[in-house]
């Protein structure tokens, strides 16, 4: 009889016969519950396929209260303020990554177009102060070059991407590379100064003491995002291309349309960013954005979104980017070095991909 179907009925220490066991194989570990047994491998298997939010807001949780325990003053109103301001650049630029990443593809050139559109608006209010034109009517024509220079920065990524079916990893690493020369280039590596008044009381003027006026802009920004993906029928698109992209093509879905359409979303979305970083720093820097490639997947990662694609809510990347803030500030404010900040948010972006592809093998399995 073959070994791994061999039943034992052998007689225990006591006499007694023992129950009939399968010969080389090992019960589960199960914890016991009013609604039945589960081995330990099912709960996790369970918890990893709620994924995303869920699990992401435990940790932001998590890392707030070990923040506190490290340095009371973390809950400071001046820690409070830092760290959502330090969020809007991150939910920026992240909800823009994070329509793209639902469909299957990747921008990795939202840092470059970050910094070349601060770049552009700076330009335009620098050189429309000193004419006659009225201030708020400059502040306002520089800001729409700005997100311009987002849009028209996304639509070539789109472009080559649809057109000329080059992997986006490789189009959007091509496009931050001409986009930060650009930066360079554009005053001799200087930054720009002379942002007029309206627009940088504004990055620093807060509502009732706590609420930064650039966080409540973002939050209404990125609310207005996640209808559009979650109840509108661009997004049930979007979520279609990324699960199945030849099965989004049969129900009509003009497919390379609409992918063009999403990294213009992403470069728009940068463009914001940039002006909302011009509005905080009173100046266009050429360093500004140089991590928010990183940064902005990492968000939308950490939030649920899979790089396999069809996966992903603008919630989840929101206290993704909150859980990357909160690690900016929580190390600053215990003291910690600042280059470990880098580290930080690799680690935590390599356990989110981890856990991603593991709760994709158990979508698989299931």
């Amino acid at each position: 009889m073959n070994r791994t179907t061999q039943v034992s009925t052998e007689q225990d220490a006591t006499g007694a016969p023992s129950p009939p066991a399968v010969s080389g194989a090992a019960p589960p570990l199960t914890l016991s519950s009013g609604a039945g047994t589960k081995s330990i491998g099912d709960r996790i298997r369970a918890i990893l396929k709620q994924g995303g939010s869920t699990w992401t807001f435990g940790v932001l949780v998590l890392l707030l209260i070990a923040f506190w325990i490290m340095n009371h003053d973390f809950f400071s109103q001046a820690n409070w303020i830092a760290t959502t301001t330090y969020a809007t650049e991150y939910i920026l630029v992240a909800v823009g990554e994070t329509f793209v990443i639902i469909t299957g593809g990747l921008d990795l050139s939202v840092g470059g177009i970050l910094a070349l559109s601060g770049m552009t608006a700076a330009w335009i209010m620098s050189t429309g102060t000193v004419s006659s034109l009225p201030i708020g009517f400059v502040v306002l024509i520089g800001a729409l070059v700005g997100m311009g220079t987002g849009v028209l920065v996304g639509l070539v990524n789109g472009v080559i991407v649809t057109r000329l079916k080059i992997a986006p990893f490789i189009v959007t690493l091509g496009t931050l590379g001409i986009t930060t020369g650009l930066v360079e280039l554009a005053h001799a590596g200087q930054p720009i100064v002379g942002i007029p008044s309206p627009l940088t009381t504004f990055g620093i003027e807060n509502l009732g003491g706590w609420i930064p006026q650039t966080v409540l802009a973002t939050g209404i920004v990125a609310g207005i995002a996640g209808v559009v993906l979650a109840k509108t029928r661009f997004g049930l698109r979007t979520y279609g291309i990324g699960s199945n992209v030849e099965a989004a093509r049969r129900h009509g879905v003009n497919v390379r349309r609409h992918v063009l359409k999403v990294y213009v979303i992403s470069g728009l979305f940068a463009g914001i960013a940039g002006i909302v970083v011009l509005s905080r720093f009173g100046e266009a820097s050429p360093l500004a954005g140089q991590n928010d490639n990183l940064n902005g997947i990492a968000a939308a990662v950490i939030g649920g979104a899979s790089l396999f694609g069809g996966v992903g809510t603008i919630f989840g990347t929101v206290v993704g980017a909150f859980v990357l803030s909160v690690l900016v500030t929580g190390l600053v404010i215990a003291n910690i070095q600042p280059f470990w900040q880098p580290v930080a948010v690799g680690v935590v972006l390599i356990v989110a991909v981890f856990l991603d592809q593991l709760r994709k093998r158990i979508a698989d399995r299931s």
